[in-house]
């Protein structure tokens, strides 16, 4: 914990935060990386075409980016809840969930009626999900759970010991591992508890938390292991542990970029990105690379010297880009 508690200090001493776009592309990355668990390929710099420019990425189904941009326009709701420090309540939580699915969400014919998780209405069926059919709380108990959920986060909140940066995240995955645990909609559970997770600590003036598509297997280690041992210490015992592996790769990243005066959030392998970019539009400027790239035109200018296999054909804004394939 005291080793989460020098990271924060170290990475706010740097003025990470105070950087041009940190909060957007923070919020990109951690959108995409939520929405990587549930299956989504869009990468971090697909997102941002998407979001910024409206530019779809080849390859990528309607499906994989439709919930991209509903996890995207929950956030900003959610950010705007954070911000006014609104009270949680069934309603809200359902009306954050019908903008997580909105386009993905399907409707649902049940002996009990119909139900739309495009409307975040919550479930009137049974669930089981992972190894061994894993079974949630029973349906017709889930409205009293979620109202309870509430009500318990409401009081934790207004109880909460001011400038406890620890007892804040604490709380905030806690609530993650409850809400995720009652399983209140058909889909989207695991996005609506890593959003409203997100959401506490965007209240609460906490760094948010990012779970990596990388760190899949051990986040759900960690929430079964929780489960199964009836024990609410180890999710956010995990939690932190990760979140301070994150920070400390990010430092690394700033520091380095520092010292090459690469701005931080360049993704590593820019010849690879700028054949990526180049390949979705042909006739892409050398200052829109840099611009998406977020370096300079020269730097542009010599990494494009390195890939002979691409090729400007034509003059001016009449030509285009080809790539001969190696």
């Amino acid at each position: 914990m005291a080793d989460l508690l020098q990271t924060i200090e170290r990475y706010r001493q740097l003025g990470i935060e105070e950087q041009i776009d940190y909060k957007k592309f923070y919020l990109y990355s951690i959108i995409t990386h939520s929405t990587a668990i549930e299956g989504s390929t869009v990468t971090e710099i697909e997102n941002q075409l998407l979001f910024d420019e409206g530019i779809t990425a080849p390859g990528r189904t309607l499906q994989e980016q439709m919930m991209n941009l509903d996890l995207k326009a929950a956030y900003e709701e959610a950010q705007r809840l954070a911000e006014r420090h609104t009270a949680y309540g069934v309603d809200m939580l359902c009306r954050l969930s019908a903008i997580v699915m909105r386009n993905t969400g399907s409707t649902y014919n049940t002996p009990l009626g119909s139900f739309s998780a495009a409307e975040g209405e919550l479930r009137k069926v049974n669930v089981t999900a992972g190894f061994g059919g894993r079974s949630y709380l029973a349906h017709e108990k889930v409205p009293q759970a979620l109202a309870d959920f509430c009500r318990w986060l409401n009081n934790e909140r207004a109880s909460l010991p001011q400038n406890n940066i620890l007892a804040a995240y604490r709380l905030s995955f806690v609530a993650h591992y409850r809400l995720v645990s009652i399983h209140p909609w058909a889909d989207g559970n695991g996005r609506m508890s890593r959003l409203v997770m997100n959401m506490l600590q965007w209240e609460f003036g906490l760094i948010p938390v990012k779970v990596l598509k990388e760190q899949k297997a051990e986040y759900i280690q960690a929430l079964n292991d929780t489960r199964d041992k009836q024990d609410e210490s180890i999710f956010p015992a995990v939690m932190m542990r990760l979140h301070n592996t994150n920070l400390q790769a990010e430092i690394e990243a700033f520091v380095a970029s520092q010292e090459t005066g690469v701005p931080q959030g360049v993704l590593q392998d820019v010849p690879q990105d700028i054949a990526s970019l180049i390949k979705e539009n042909p006739k892409i400027t050398r200052e829109e690379l840099a611009k998406l790239l977020h370096v300079s035109v020269k730097t542009i200018g010599r990494r494009l010297a390195k890939l002979p296999h691409i090729k400007y054909v034509g003059s001016g804004y009449s030509g285009h880009w080809e790539i001969i394939e190696k």
